[in-house]
């Protein structure tokens, strides 16, 4: 049993609403404020939570990042990766690793496709499902930097039409109440709807007959459509449609140059994931579904893993003629408790304490600060990982329903925090070893899967 160890926890919803509402109704600016009596949830002064942001670095000085351990082998990971496409335990997967603006590795491993094999490498595109939300949440934060949006501006008063179960929380809510899963309507509101190919017009005024758990801004309820409303106030703060302002924005200046928005985007690419889903016969090559491409801010972006390594890179504070480190503490500074998310798998065993920042999870992963997200949709799984204190992003990606993978990110994580070892993979994880790569499965060998229930909707 994971033991307390007088670790702090989260606020509570209200301490976190109105440390969270404060900072927002200082400034039109993307800013984290200055420490203050006035601010009391996520004041450095109170240090109510260990996995409280850091400011980030104007300078990205060396002796403000705690350097990696000497045993931190980045080849033994992308050994692993690679050993996890053996015997198609998964078909494809792709692994990024970052650290202090540098890429330490960004390779692709297995096939796009158990049909028409051709192998996955840097410049392959998967569809990111969930993982598109931290792209929605700093969309909507630079046009806050810009002047023309602001975290507590109701959402009303970009989208008139929108609607909620009463007059008062349709009033009430406000962009960051969207982006950070404050919206008050039950988790996962209408994605059934969303998986029988309801459009997104009237997906939204279902919102409107949600019942209400808590008034907005006050409780944690996971959502796809509600979040996806983002989308409509970015085109009425900036006059453009939601994937041209992203892609214009935020892409295109990363240098993010295999990555898309939507279907046809994906299916455009030279060289693409196909997802699969398991069968008895082993693993089934589909077409990717349209459902949740209809949500883009929720789900819309793909990308290559070369791609996510820019944007690893642009989130740990290295890329601020686009993202400055001011928006980035904004983005990454935890609103409210989802201590939901310490439940299952290594997350029980590592995860202290959990909240829902602005289109990212920010955990207390052993008394250190992650910055997190997963992503799922049929056929496609993802995860993402920021270290703070080490300068590290982390992203995996893969194109088959299986949770096998999900093991290799705490295993970098625990190596490079320093952390006892855990084998969180079936897979050789000996650091020791001169050996690294081990040998393939034989034709007809036990596959070795550990394949998870198919999640239709992002995570």
């Amino acid at each position: 049993m994971k033991q307390n160890n007088g670790r702090r926890r989260f606020p509570s919803v209200a301490s976190g609403l109105l440390g969270a509402l404060l900072p927002l109704a200082m400034s039109s600016t993307a800013q984290t404020p200055a420490p203050d009596t006035q601010t009391l949830a996520y004041s450095p002064s109170r240090a109510v939570s260990p996995a409280q942001p850091q400011l980030y670095r104007t300078s990205l000085g060396t002796s403000r990042t705690k350097p990696l351990p000497e045993d931190f082998n980045v080849a033994a990971f992308e050994s692993m990766a690679e050993q996890l496409t053996y015997g198609e335990r998964v078909p494809g997967l792709a692994l990024a690793i970052v650290q202090n603006g540098r890429i330490l590795s960004a390779k692709g491993y297995g096939v796009t496709d158990v049909n028409r094999p051709q192998p996955v490498d840097s410049h392959t595109v998967f569809r990111l499902a969930s993982l598109s939300k931290a792209f929605a949440g700093t969309m909507a934060g630079l046009l806050v930097n810009d002047g023309t949006l602001r975290w507590d501006s109701k959402v009303t008063d970009f989208v008139p039409s929108f609607k909620l179960a009463n007059p008062a929380a349709t009033e009430r809510l406000t962009v960051a109440d969207l982006v950070s899963q404050r919206v008050g309507v039950p988790s996962n509101a209408y994605d059934r709807d969303v998986e029988a190919n309801v459009d997104y017009y009237t997906l939204t005024q279902k919102l409107a007959s949600a019942p209400l758990k808590c008034q907005p801004g006050q409780c944690y309820s996971y959502q796809n459509v509600a979040f996806s409303v983002i989308g409509d106030v970015v085109f009425a703060a900036s006059g453009s449609f939601y994937e041209q302002a992203v892609e214009r924005r935020i892409l295109k200046p990363l240098g993010m140059n295999d990555a898309s928005l939507g279907l046809a985007g994906i299916q455009a690419s030279p060289s693409w994931a196909r997802p699969h889903v398991r069968s008895r016969n082993g693993w089934v090559s589909l077409t990717p579904k349209p459902t949740y491409y209809r949500l883009a801010p929720a789900a819309g972006v793909n990308a290559s893993i070369n791609d996510m390594a820019q944007w690893l890179i642009a989130q740990t504070g290295h890329r601020p003629d686009v993202l400055p480190a001011p928006l980035l503490a904004t983005l990454h500074a935890p609103l409210i408790s989802t201590p939901g998310e310490m439940r299952g798998g290594w997350r029980r065993q590592r995860v202290d304490s959990a909240g829902y920042a602005i289109g990212w999870r920010v955990f207390d992963y052993a008394r250190h600060e992650v910055v997190f997200h997963a992503g799922a949709v049929q056929g496609y799984r993802g995860l993402i990982a920021l270290v703070p204190e080490s300068d590290l992003g982390i992203a995996i990606l893969w194109n088959g329903e299986s949770s096998l993978p999900s093991g290799l990110l705490p295993t970098i994580l625990d190596r490079a925090l320093g952390l006892p070892t855990q084998r969180w993979l079936d897979v050789d994880t000996d650091f020791g070893s001169e050996n690294l790569m081990a040998e393939r499965p034989a034709p007809g060998e036990s596959k070795g899967a550990s394949s998870s229930k198919a999640v239709a909707s992002p995570r």
